[in-house]
Parts: C-alpha cells; structure tokens; sequence
C-alpha cells in the first residue's frame, strides 16, 4: 500500500455509513486516495445471523458511481466488504464507462445497477448531462445524493471529450440532471421531504451553492411493503475558476412559519393529524402561519410520515420528522404529532441556526469554501457524534481543523484545480507525476 495513501480506520467515532460516504466523497473531488478499513464496524445487524457492518448496496451504489465518474482504481469494491482502497484518477467525463479502469465488482444486477454520463443534444448544443443510480431495494435516496452531491457541484469537467469532438461544446457549466431510484421515505435515513424544504434551501440561500431541484417521480418505502422510489435532481455545477465563499449561520431571528408534510394511509387520517398540529403549534407558537406544502395518501396502513419544519424571518430552516412503521389509529397519530412538535421545540429553544441533523451536513461545505465559516448550532448544542465524524474525515482528507464553536477556516478548494499537487496543513504534498507511485498495487 502506497505511504502516501490517506488511511482511514472505519470504527472511528460514528463508525458507520457516513465515514465511508464522505471520505470517498471527497477522495473523488480532490484525487487523494483512501484506505478503509472496518468499515461500518460499529453498526450492529439488522437480522439474526446478518454479517453486520460492510458495504451495503446503498454505499455501493454510490462509491462506485463515484469511482466510475473518476476513473478509479479500486479494491473491495464489492458487497459486504469492511475494507476499501479507493484511488481516483483524472479523466475526462464521457470517456466513463462500466468497464474502463474500475476494477469489475462482484455485484449483481439484483442489487443495483449504474450508469455514467449521458450527454443529450438539442441541435449542435449540449444542454445537459444525464446519469442514473439504480436499486432494487429501497435504499436511501438522500444518502446516496449525500455521498456525490460534491463531486457533482465542485468537478469542472474538461469540455472537450471524445462524446462532444466536433460538435458545438459548452462555454460554461452543463446543467446536470441526476436519477437515483431507491427510497424516499425509509428508517434511519433523511427524507426526500427533509432534502428539499431544509437542506436544499439552507444550502442556496445561505451557503451559496447553486439552484438544485428535485422530482419525486415515485415514493419509496422501507414501511409496509417495501417499495423502490425514484427521485430526479438537476442542478447546475459552480463554473471552474471559482470558489465557495465563506458563510455564517448566525442570528436566527423568530420563527414565522411551520411548513408541515403529511404523508398518511387516509384523508380522514390526514384530516386527524392536520387538526391534532394546528392546535399544538398555534398553542405554542401562536403567531406563525402554518403551511401544508405536502399531503398524500401513502395507500398503505403501515405507513405515516410527518415532517414539521419552522422557518425563521431570517430564513433559517430546522426539521423534525417522524416515519411510523406500523399499523396507525387515533393513538398513533396523537404521538406521531405530540414528538415531532415536542423535539421541534426542544431545537428552537436551543437557539441555533441549524438542527442536529443539519449541521454535519455543512460539514463538508465549510470544509471547501474560502476563509473562515461558521455555524452556530445553539446554547448546549455540542457537535453531534455524526458532526464530529464528519469532521474528522474532513481533517484528514483535507489537512484543516475545526475548533471547539465548530469554525474552520477551508481549504479554499477551487473549482477545477488539481488538489494532488498543492501541499496541505496536514502535509500532503503530491503531483500529478506521482500518480504512477500512488497506484494501488
């Protein structure tokens, strides 16, 4: 194993998913490569006599779509696997195939299936990339754009590739439109919901990456019968030559609406929880205006799903959410609403800018962007376990630190450069000549 490799030990910290879907992340992004090892280690199994820990096909899925974007050489590419060498090489998108230099994984098509960048013409002008991630299972949606959503917006593809030779090729960024099939609404996970009414706007509002939009072509589900979803996402890259720019999340102000999401089996159900969140919002919150930009019938008993986001005057967005996973009746939708309303203030009185869950997901944005960003996460709101993980990952990958608030002053990554041949603080030095020594033997 090369000496200069970035190894990673995956019991660290969180010691699960996450670990591997930023370190591969930013690995892909930046061409340093990575060795993983006990990865998922600390996750126990989900069923009697189930290996625990490994890859899953979620964390497959989108490691190698990572590696097939990058070009990557790989070992333990496979399902199950705890270890991971992971090592990017420059090229070109459109030249991706499933074969080139990715070592061939011992997947199935059972399990899930990927494809690279398609460039799709009006006339003699591209107008945007298309690339599609498929599980047979309804794996995490969100997580899976959790793990590319860096490559996507940071990479600045040459122009020129063998796809576009002779025909009429981009100035600026192609707008990229983004597939994943999987799950939409499944345990332990961030829902398609969370995605687009907290993270994504918090991220172009306040962060400043561009506009991202999502279709929810078909819900997924891990509750009742498990149901494979589809959700398409199209965004524009930064243009290459720029860089992120410090953000600050401070000053909160007061929270002026409640956006609720309800996705239940009935109407008379909905009708029921509708009533049940007016009347414990409007007692605590009487001022604010209360909105339902999702109602749906899930079709199934065994699924409810509610989702409370409040919205501040300055913009700010905190979520708590629930997904039930059995059978529902007057009971069930009187805790359902009473936790979701009850967490949801216990994260207001904190005073914070961010939810728990929101803050390592700008872990990896603060981490790249130019001077010093900051977030304040609220009065005795310590970095959660995932926070501290992902910013650990960030460290080593990256050569930064974070002090105790959480600040860190990035890397200042810019779009397009070749991160190999800069030196970091944690003394990473490489040039693209040492890509040959780097190889994975």
């Amino acid at each position: 194993m090369p000496s200069d490799i970035v190894s990673l030990d995956g019991r660290t910290l969180e010691g699960g998913g996450q670990l591997l879907r930023l370190a591969v992340s930013l690995s892909a992004l930046t061409y340093l490569p990575v060795h993983i090892w006990d990865i998922r280690a600390n996750r126990a199994a989900r069923k009697p006599n189930q290996p625990a820990g490994g890859l899953k096909p979620a964390h497959l899925a989108a490691v190698e779509w990572l590696a097939e974007a990058t070009g990557a050489k790989s070992q333990g590419m496979v399902k199950g696997s705890t270890e991971l060498h992971f090592q990017p090489l420059q090229r070109a998108p459109g030249t991706c195939t499933a074969g080139g230099n990715v070592q061939p994984s011992a997947r199935t098509k059972s399990e899930y299936q990927t494809d690279t960048w398609q460039d799709i013409y009006e006339g003699e002008t591209l107008c945007r990339r298309e690339t599609h991630i498929k599980l047979n299972s309804p794996g995490s949606v969100c997580l899976i754009l959790q793990a590319i959503l860096p490559y996507l917006l940071f990479h600045s593809p040459e122009t020129a590739t063998p796809a576009t030779q002779g025909r009429s090729n981009p100035a600026a960024s192609v707008p990229l439109r983004v597939t994943i099939e999987g799950g939409t609404n499944v345990s332990k996970s961030p829902s398609i919901e969370y995605i687009s009414q907290v993270l994504v706007p918090m991220l172009v509002e306040k962060v400043g990456i561009p506009p991202i939009t999502t279709n929810v072509i078909k819900r997924g589900w891990s509750s009742g019968r498990a149901d494979v979803g589809a959700v398409q996402f199209d965004l524009t890259p930064f243009t290459g030559g720029s860089k992120l720019s410090e953000f600050h999340f401070s000053d909160r102000s007061q929270v002026v609406r409640m956006h609720v999401s309800m996705l239940a089996s009935d109407a008379s159900a909905r009708d029921k929880l509708r009533a049940k969140i007016i009347e414990k919002v409007l007692a605590r919150y009487p001022d604010v205006e209360i909105l339902f930009p999702v109602e749906e019938d899930t079709k199934n008993g065994a699924r409810l799903y509610l989702l409370i986001v409040a919205e501040t005057s300055s913009g700010y967005r905190l979520g708590r959410d629930c997904l039930w996973d059995r059978k529902t009746n007057s009971a069930t939708l009187e805790t359902v609403a009473s936790t979701v309303i009850k967490e949801l203030d216990q994260e207001l009185e904190r005073g914070g800018c961010v939810d728990e869950y929101m803050q390592d997901q700008l872990v990896v944005f603060q981490a790249l962007s130019e001077g010093n960003s900051i977030v304040d996460s609220g009065k005795d709101m310590h970095a959660t376990l995932h926070t501290k993980t992902a910013r650990w990952v960030a460290e080593q990958l990256l050569g930064l630190s974070f002090d105790e608030r959480g600040t860190c002053s990035g890397c200042s990554f810019e779009v397009g450069e070749s991160f190999m041949g800069r030196k970091t603080q944690g003394g990473v030095e490489d040039s693209l000549a040492d890509l040959e020594r780097l190889k994975i033997q």
